[in-house]
């Protein structure tokens, strides 16, 4: 495990926490787009976990977990909410929905992570990132 830590559902906290993980993944073969999707996916996960699951309760915390599994970051965010019916998120891309102001955070996360799942009826996802220098490396030692 390179990262286990909770957050108040408070949005203030939430630049500062992202911070903090990426400085505990620094450690990691990570290319700057990689971290940067990394931030932005993170991000936009605990807005909606703190938002949507935790309704801005600062009682209650958001648990974030990291780790490396084989050549890949995987990152999970629950919060302790009803969960949400996560096969049926409305495309922010369409005409209808381009004025509202949600809706956008999983679009992005779908878009910069490798593989997104939701588990435990939507209150956790999960987030993948494919470590490009790592699966590079594997590559060179392959071929030597």
């Amino acid at each position: 495990m390179i990262f286990i830590d909770k957050l108040a559902s408070s949005l203030e906290g939430v630049p500062v926490f992202v911070s903090a993980f990426i400085k505990k993944i620094e450690c990691l073969p990570l290319e700057e787009e990689e971290v940067f999707n990394i931030r932005l996916s993170l991000e936009e996960a605990l807005i909606n976990a703190i938002k949507h699951g935790n309704k801005l309760n600062p009682d209650i915390f958001v648990q974030v977990s990291a780790q490396k599994e084989g050549g890949s970051l995987v990152i999970k965010v629950t919060d302790l909410g009803r969960g949400f019916d996560f096969n049926n998120i409305a495309d922010p891309t369409r005409p209808e929905n381009l004025t509202k102001l949600n809706g956008r955070g999983i679009f992005l996360i779908k878009k910069l992570m490798d593989k997104v799942e939701f588990l435990d009826c939507g209150r956790t996802i999960k987030m993948v990132k494919f470590l490009k220098k790592e699966a590079e490396s594997e590559n060179q030692r392959r071929k030597t």
